[in-house]
């Protein structure tokens, strides 16, 4: 995301945890800051991409936080997977700071990220969706305002959860087709061209026949999104009684050491021995 915002012309601000892999882009013109804090004291648009709530607390709040940092009228952006109720209460924490705030989640992988076909579900108000609108544009293929502060991140958690109940379903099928017997070639075949061949299906197919399960979505985060999103419908009074054994699936993954390879590795822990 940063890359390609570089790569249109807007002036930009970096931090990451990791220093070195903000420095790369000083290279483009970027101002690498050493903090959060910094690093939103010199911009009118912050946005976050981070992994989990804990993650994005770390970001925003604290003495070196971004919301220390922020100028009076700046547009906070939070486009990580995030549950609702942490993106609510940051909500109220930016209005307190008199900055508007939304929760801009995507769906997309970093390819996607760095071509600008992102697509962006948007929580918050209109103006502040008028607002974000040329940058999201920049980074999205499609930017879509979809309710008040919290429906981005929403609908988000179920559309991961979806993701996760499909790639943990897959997974079974194959573990089912190798200890069958069955002509693995020929059933992968089948199911490439069928109903099932979905994105998300075709791409765990490449990574099956190539074995390379280098993450563009790491598997310990749809763990996360599928707990969270869990978490979510029970606030509502629904049990998701697919994404529980799909969570079971992604945990045992976790617990095999997989969780930092792509999501698509899912289909290596359920392999017959």
């Amino acid at each position: 995301m940063a890359g390609r915002l570089l790569s249109t012309g807007f002036p930009l601000s970096v931090y990451n945890r990791n220093r070195e892999k903000a420095t790369k882009f000083a290279e483009g013109g970027a101002f690498v800051a050493a903090s959060p804090r910094e690093a939103a004291a010199r911009a009118e648009i912050v946005i976050s991409m981070v992994a989990d709530d804990n993650a994005s607390r770390a970001m925003w709040l604290g003495a070196e936080g971004a919301l220390e940092g922020v100028v009076r009228g700046s547009l906070l952006l939070e486009s990580s997977t995030l549950s609702v109720g942490w993106v609510r209460e940051f909500a109220i924490a930016a209005a307190r700071k008199e900055c508007e705030f939304l929760d801009a989640p995507v769906t997309g992988t970093k390819p996607h990220a760095a071509s600008g076909e992102l697509f962006f579900m948007v929580g918050g108000s209109a103006a502040g969706f008028a607002r974000a609108r040329d940058v999201l544009s920049v980074l999205g293929r499609e930017v879509l305002h979809v309710g008040p502060s919290g429906s981005g991140a929403l609908i988000k958690l179920i559309n991961n959860f979806v993701c996760g109940v499909e790639a943990a379903s897959f997974a079974e099928a194959m573990a089912l087709v190798n200890g069958s017997g069955l002509d693995r070639e020929k059933c992968v075949a089948v199911l490439a061209n069928s109903a099932l061949a979905s994105p998300l299906i075709k791409r765990m197919l490449a990574s099956m026949e190539s074995g390379d399960f280098t993450p563009n979505f790491p598997l310990k985060l749809m763990t996360k999104d599928i707990g969270y999103a869990m978490n979510e419908a029970s606030k509502c009074g629904l049990a998701l009684q697919t994404a529980a054994p799909a969570l079971e699936v992604f945990k045992h993954a976790v617990d095999q050491g997989l969780g930092d390879l792509d999501f698509s590795a899912v289909v290596k822990s359920v392999q017959k021995n």
